[in-house]
């Protein structure tokens, strides 16, 4: 490996952080988190919104369906979950 490969790796202390809203939480110990981004059309420029499922860990019943929550990447803790809930940013309403 050349030095510059080295050089343009990420630092080991910074992890990657997405915003998403809950959209399950029957699973344990597991939520599943839509992320939605916008991109523009490379030939027609409309903007588009994406959106990926994330299946992230969280310790307890402190998040439920509806809410927004940040999420970071961490080790692989199952097969399909990789990343983990670090904050609730906003609650739903209870129905």
């Amino acid at each position: 490996m050349s030095e510059q490969t080295i050089e343009q790796a990420a630092p080991a202390g910074i992890k990657r952080t997405l915003q998403g809203r809950v959209v399950s939480d029957k699973m344990e110990k597991t939520v599943t988190v839509l992320v939605e981004r916008t991109v523009t059309h490379p030939l027609y420029g409309k903007v588009v919104r994406r959106s990926k499922k994330y299946h992230a860990h969280v310790e307890g019943d402190a998040v439920h369906e509806g809410d927004v929550v940040v999420i970071e990447e961490c080790r692989p803790i199952s097969k399909t979950k990789s990343w983990r809930v670090s904050r609730v940013l906003t609650r739903s309403e209870p129905v």
